[in-house]
């Protein structure tokens, strides 16, 4: 199973009611938002479907108490249908997009975000032409990600060739990738080294492990206050949740994170998603060779939280 593939994961007890049925049956029925019948076939000839620990084939019919896991991952052909979506263009050329993509906006069609994505936003601005010049058909001109809940800096390829030259930029370490972000305490100047690896008993998240994959990522802090900061994030690397599980691990994870940050604070501040911000992108142009330097100011949660850091510091020093 590779689970660098996966995008989500669930368990459940088989009930009753759906004792008998084909598996492939009973996910499509429990899980109808996801995907069809069809998808949850692949999963299961996948081995992303674990009955009792074991995987299953498609046509086994379970019986009551049964534990069932599956772990949804992107289905190799989907319809990809252009949508007119505002993108916020920061640089556009014939080969390639940078945008500030808002908080919310998923990357690309996966399970419960078939539509609404940037590549959908993408396809209707660049024409059908994009999804039949890619080296991923379900991710046409996409090279790098950013979660659903991180805003910011994305780029984007609309050829094959820019797409593919690109990647092998990212994959080469030749592209500069810096990142604001407001946390719990005050991390400092420093390194964080530390293996990324997917967490053994809880497979939606990330942790650091020995035997993980090399990651890196360089710290500093741009505003202390007394319970948050505001810290710089250089990326060397490009590990997922990267930044958030370095900074859970050295002790001061995101504000608004609710994977890995602190839920209490997360209320006091009313931080309703991680603040992290792609805040600035730089690399050599792949066809015309010049540097292309790309920015995108904080959006208004951050701002707004920053704001509120300041006050309520300004009335701790008045009490």
């Amino acid at each position: 199973m590779k689970f660098d593939e996966i995008e989500d994961s669930a368990s459940f007890i088989i009930q009753e009611m759906e004792a008998g049925i084909r598996l492939d049956k009973v996910l499509a029925d429990r899980y109808k938002s996801n995907g069809s019948r069809t998808y949850f076939q692949m999963l299961i000839e996948k081995g992303l479907v674990l009955l009792n620990g074991e995987p299953v084939k498609k046509r086994f019919k379970p019986n009551v108490g049964d534990d069932v896991e599956l772990f949804f991952a992107a289905a190799p052909e989907i319809d990809l249908i252009p949508e007119q979506i505002p993108l916020n263009i920061l640089y556009e050329d014939e080969h390639l997009l940078i945008i500030n993509k808002p908080v919310g906006m998923v990357v690309h069609p996966a399970p419960g975000n078939w539509t609404g994505t940037f590549v959908n936003a993408l396809l209707y601005h660049c024409g059908y032409s994009l999804s039949d010049a890619s080296v991923d058909s379900i991710r046409p001109g996409i090279v790098h990600r950013l979660d659903k809940e991180t805003s910011g800096v994305l780029v984007a390829a609309k050829t094959l060739s820019v797409q593919q030259k690109l990647m092998e930029l990212f994959a080469a370490r030749q592209v500069y990738k810096e990142y604001w972000a407001i946390c719990l305490g005050n991390p400092g100047n420093c390194e964080l080294n530390w293996p990324i690896g997917r967490h053994p008993i809880h497979r939606k998240q990330m942790t650091v492990r020995e035997d993980g994959k090399e990651a890196l990522t360089f710290c500093e802090t741009l505003e202390v206050g007394n319970e948050i900061c505001l810290a710089k994030l250089i990326l060397s690397t490009g590990r997922t949740h990267q930044i958030r599980v370095h900074l859970k691990h050295k002790g001061h994870p995101i504000l608004g994170d609710s994977i890995y940050g602190s839920k209490q604070v997360n209320m006091r501040y009313r931080a309703e998603r991680q603040m992290l911000h792609a805040r600035k992108l730089a690399f050599i142009h792949p066809i015309t060779q010049q540097k292309i330097e790309v920015e995108a100011p904080l959006p208004a949660d951050m701002e707004e939280c920053l704001r509120k850091k300041a006050m309520l510091e300004r009335t701790e020093k008045c009490g």
